[in-house]
């Protein structure tokens, strides 16, 4: 993003007007480095799933998140939010049996703890791990990682084994990443404060994802079901079952986001601003393109 003084603003300006409009050039520019590093792994993004909405909704919700940020702040975040879902598609739609998505996810856990990357989906992955290290320890991100590729792998499981009840769906929220890309960012961008309080940040980043699953299981249920995925819809609970676990949800993340503000006032509204963001945008999309 260009940083050369501006005009005064109008006197008819209203503040959330101008911040909508910076949110949005810097949503831009972290656009526009996603699909520049995408093209350079560019058999791991097709484009009719990949489209450009994809890569300016990703830009959307990392710069709505943290709106003080540069585009070269974000950049850390937004490649970990593509990396994601590079590897959940050839986990859930590429890989032709659990053996083959299990043995993915174990060369990408090899890679995070030092090993040679041997294709795509791994130097990619190296990359992201070796910028994420730069001049701090990466056991949080290493943990979180493993995390979501056990969740990812686990999903395999459920699709031809038993089911899993509700409650034992939302403990395998890991599978959505969305951790993953928090404990990536902060480690990348964090305060002091955030960076000596992982626990506690990472305990409401748990808790904010598990509300984030069942909002995109809301948005996605047709899709999923189409694909045989599993989904909160497809365990047997219904739409309004699951909208009151929503409430829940947001009430339990809400509570431990709170304690965080005085430590950290970004931190916690980075969190604040991932719910609210995500409710609005899942209430009209997601952020697939065609799979």
């Amino acid at each position: 993003m260009t940083s050369h003084p501006f005009p005064p603003a109008p006197p008819y300006a209203s503040q959330d007007g101008l911040e909508l409009g910076r949110c949005s050039a810097l949503a831009v520019a972290c656009a526009r480095d996603l699909i520049g590093h995408a093209r350079r792994y560019e058999e791991l993004f097709p484009g009719r799933t990949f489209d450009q909405g994809f890569f300016l909704a990703l830009g959307l919700v990392g710069a709505f998140g943290s709106p003080w940020a540069t585009a070269a702040e974000l950049r850390v975040t937004g490649r970990a939010s593509l990396w994601v879902f590079a590897v959940d598609r050839l986990i859930d739609h590429v890989a032709s049996s659990r053996a083959e998505a299990a043995a993915l996810a174990a060369d990408c856990l090899a890679v995070a703890d030092g090993a040679t990357p041997r294709e795509p989906v791994t130097r990619f992955l190296a990359e992201l791990r070796d910028e994420v290290a730069a001049g701090t320890s990466v056991d949080a991100w290493r943990d979180q990682l493993g995390r979501m590729l056990t969740a990812m792998i686990r999903e395999w499981d459920w699709r031809s084994g038993e089911r899993p009840s509700l409650d034992g769906y939302l403990d395998n929220a890991d599978s959505t990443g969305s951790s993953f890309v928090n404990v990536s960012h902060w480690l990348a961008t964090g305060d002091a404060w955030t960076l000596d309080h992982l626990d506690l940040v990472r305990a409401a980043s748990q808790a904010a994802q598990r509300y984030l699953r069942l909002l995109n299981d809301l948005a996605t249920a047709g899709r999923e079901r189409g694909h045989g995925d599993v989904n909160a819809l497809s365990l047997g609970a219904g739409r309004d079952e699951v909208t009151a676990r929503l409430g829940e949800l947001s009430d339990a993340a809400v509570r431990l986001i709170e304690p965080l503000r005085a430590g950290s006032p970004r931190t916690a509204l980075y969190l604040e601003r991932q719910l609210t963001f995500n409710t609005g945008f899942y209430g009209l999309s997601d952020y697939w393109g065609a799979l």
